[in-house]
């Protein structure tokens, strides 16, 4: 991978810890609502360190599920956007079954849909194909 596709790929990870964090922020502190969701049976309030660790962290599984697949499929921005996309849609059983009230499950939904649209067309987009191997045929 070039020097420009890592910063390309970092800057996008980063992009989609800062786009929760903010819609995070406008919706907390800004509008003021007490974003909770229940876990374990008890309540807890959703804070910005967890906001942005856990869009660090999924930003940075995304890319090493893409590095993956560019050594092992001959369309890794295809299969990757394929994966990214049903992650997505299963990510989203955490806010609307696991949030504490319905400002928080928009919220929370919401951060999951500002990340993946960060996401998933920035890393998508960097895709390199597996480089061809050369077959030779014994003559």
């Amino acid at each position: 991978m070039s020097g420009g596709n890592t910063a390309r790929r970092a800057l996008t990870v980063a992009g989609g810890a800062a786009a929760a964090l903010a819609l995070w922020a406008a919706a907390g502190p800004v509008a003021g609502l007490d974003l909770a969701a229940e876990t374990g049976g008890e309540v807890r309030p959703v804070g910005a360190g967890p906001v942005v660790g856990a869009s660090l962290i999924v930003g940075l599984a995304a890319w090493g599920l893409l590095a993956v697949l560019e050594r092992a499929t001959a369309r890794p921005g295809r299969a990757w956007t394929t994966v990214a996309a049903a992650v997505l849609v299963l990510s989203m059983i955490g806010p609307l079954g696991g949030a504490a009230d319905g400002a928080s499950m928009a919220v929370l939904a919401g951060m999951h849909l500002v990340v993946a649209a960060v996401l998933i067309p920035g890393l998508g987009r960097s895709a390199r194909p597996a480089p061809r191997r050369e077959t030779s045929i014994p003559a």
